[in-house]
């Protein structure tokens, strides 16, 4: 029996003129996500993608890993036959073996117009077939089964699940974004949402080791990891903060360190982002959350990019964004006990309510130029390949 993964796609069938572009970066995505894998291939077909197994193929672990790749609506696992309705009635009977249900109903999408029969033809008869074998009740409403059938190209594909994908976007197909990974909740939900909307991320962490432990570091590298599953082969880049902090704290006023020491990593993001020939930043900044995150904060550290900032949990409250952290496997990593970076030296009373004048003038202290070069010299780039152990 050879059976076949029958990917779909939403969001890219509506891409015109350009839908072979995304069909194709789709194609790679999948292609690098089922490495070391017993697959055969990946090929396009007609509005769909084709993944065929060897004999051998670990069929779970291969559902898992489509499960992650973005651009992806849903798939399935298919028998596949002739395209002759007695191969088709055989191998559909075959295929629900082992189920159990007392009713029963048979879907079918013709893509191929030149088979002789049409949709509701090729389900009436199937189903009629079916009921014959199985004794069971047609049900068009609230079946226990549905069979499906897609008539494409020259073979019939037949299945009984459909498996929901991530959906949106394939990663890449948006251009590059560096994202600044703090190792909390939000950041990698930010990025994973940016991620489905089809960006490749390359991670920037910024640290303050030896002053703290190496906690914030190991968790950085298992949030790459995890998000890595979706954006595949990643580059992550781990920055030394702590010097810069001892200057800011040694020479700037109080309520002004947390928006001073934000205004020099979103200047170093961005001297990596233009490296990597990356378009944006990305932080996993919500609007009120913390002092640093008020509208004239978020101003004051804007302005310093050079590039846009985009901020995908801007609206989002706490609860939103620890349910999606849940559902995206980050939660658990991210509730880790770390010394963040921006906790160091923090202030008891912030400015929440900064001007861009006072910023500038609290940076005429510092030597902004040398220290950004600094960081950048001491820099440490990793690359991650996703792990699906």
């Amino acid at each position: 029996m050879q059976k076949v993964f029958i990917v779909h796609y939403g969001e890219v069938g509506l891409k015109g003129k350009n839908r072979s572009f995304f069909e194709n970066r789709l194609v790679r995505n999948i292609r690098h996500a089922l490495e070391g894998t017993e697959y055969v291939g990946v090929q396009r077909i007609h509005g769909r993608l084709l993944v065929t197994l060897s004999t051998y193929a670990d069929i779970p672990e291969i559902q898992r890993r489509l499960g992650a790749v973005m651009g992806i609506a849903h798939f399935e696992l298919c028998r596949v036959t002739e395209q002759n309705m007695e191969a088709i009635k055989d191998g559909a009977l075959e295929w629900i073996q082992g189920h159990e249900f007392q009713t029963l109903k048979v879907e079918t999408r013709r893509a191929n117009k030149q088979f002789p029969l049409t949709s509701p033809e090729i389900s009436a008869e199937v189903g009629g077939y079916l009921l014959k074998h199985t004794g069971a009740r047609a049900d068009m409403h609230h079946p226990d089964l549905v069979c499906w059938i897609e008539i494409v190209e020259k073979s019939a594909y037949i299945y009984t699940e459909k498996i929901r994908g991530v959906g949106g976007l394939p990663v890449g197909a948006s251009g590059k974004v560096v994202v600044m990974l703090s190792g909390g909740i939000d950041s990698p939900v930010a990025a994973w949402r940016m991620m489905k909307r089809g960006a490749k991320a390359i991670f920037v962490h910024f640290h303050s080791y030896p002053f703290t432990d190496k906690a914030s570091l190991e968790k950085a590298a298992e949030l790459v990891g995890i998000l890595a599953k979706s954006n595949h082969r990643t580059q992550v880049y781990y920055v030394p903060f702590a010097e810069i902090q001892r200057e800011i704290v040694t020479k700037t006023p109080a309520p002004f360190r947390v928006i001073l020491y934000r205004r020099l990593m979103v200047r170093i993001a961005a001297r990596i982002a233009e490296r990597e020939g990356a378009l944006a930043l990305i932080t996993g900044e919500s609007l009120g959350q913390v002092a640093s995150q008020t509208l004239a904060n978020l101003k004051v550290i804007e302005d310093v990019a050079g590039l846009p900032i985009l901020r995908p949990l801007i609206g989002d409250d706490k609860e939103e964004i620890v349910n999606l952290a849940q559902r995206i496997g980050t939660f658990d990593v991210s509730t880790l006990p770390h010394q963040d970076c921006c906790s160091l030296f923090v202030p008891d009373h912030p400015a929440t309510n900064a001007a861009i004048e006072d910023a500038q003038s609290a940076e005429d202290a510092l030597e902004v130029d040398a220290l950004i070069e600094q960081a950048l010299e001491a820099v440490e780039k990793q690359t991650v390949n996703p792990s699906f152990s």
